[in-house]
């Protein structure tokens, strides 16, 4: 322990500035700092831990929102005064509300905000991995009037029903020959199936390992 906390350069206030991504996608969700006991504490427990400075205490991102970020890999720079944290976060990383706290993007001599972007940047293959984590989410943090919370607790009959009730609905809608029907019954398809994966532990990661080997 005592060699990494050595390797690590703190400035004069004992602080180390902290970037941390999400793991997975490898968007920088937000920029903070640690110090020893941050780091410790963040070590100890999984959780990301920072250091607040205009409250001058530590801070458990997440501990009044639930929007924890569970550590995954913490790297070093070469200078020894950055730390770069790779972690699952849970929601949203910006009190704003938006995944990243980096959520506006200079555009013709402006600062454009991610809401504003068209749907067509929006729309990334990311989106099955946020629909993932939210239904993970819904596990973890139940929510009331949730129709993820109320598969689950039906439990596994009820959600294969849906599958194949699902399954069904994508046929005629291809029988129909309609590409705005398909679209809706194939999404709900597919949350349907997600929610089946997370049911039986099944991640999107092994989903694509398994198409890769069909390639």
């Amino acid at each position: 322990m005592e060699n990494l906390k050595n390797s690590i350069k703190f400035d004069d206030k004992g602080l180390v500035p902290v970037v941390t991504q999400d793991y997975k996608t490898k968007e920088v969700l937000m920029v903070a700092y640690m110090n020893e006991e941050a780091f410790n504490k963040t070590l100890e427990t999984g959780k990301v831990t920072y250091f607040s400075r205009s409250r001058n205490k530590l801070w458990v991102k997440g501990e009044t929102s639930g929007h924890f970020q569970h550590v995954k890999n913490i790297r070093l720079d070469c200078d020894g005064d950055t730390i770069l944290v790779e972690a699952e976060q849970i929601d949203a990383a910006c009190h704003t509300g938006n995944k990243s706290c980096f959520y506006r993007t200079l555009t013709d001599g402006a600062w454009v905000e991610a809401e504003a972007k068209a749907d067509a940047e929006i729309l990334t293959a990311n989106i099955l991995q946020e629909v993932y984590d939210v239904i993970v989410d819904r596990t973890i943090h139940p929510k009331e009037g949730s129709y993820t919370n109320y598969l689950f607790t039906k439990g596994l009959d009820k959600i294969l029903k849906k599958v194949g009730e699902e399954t069904a609905e994508v046929i005629i809608a291809a029988k129909n020959k309609s590409k705005e029907e398909i679209r809706y019954e194939i999404s709900d398809l597919m949350y349907h199936l997600m929610v089946l994966m997370v049911e039986r532990g099944v991640t999107l990661e092994d989903i694509y390992g398994e198409l890769k080997g069909r390639r």
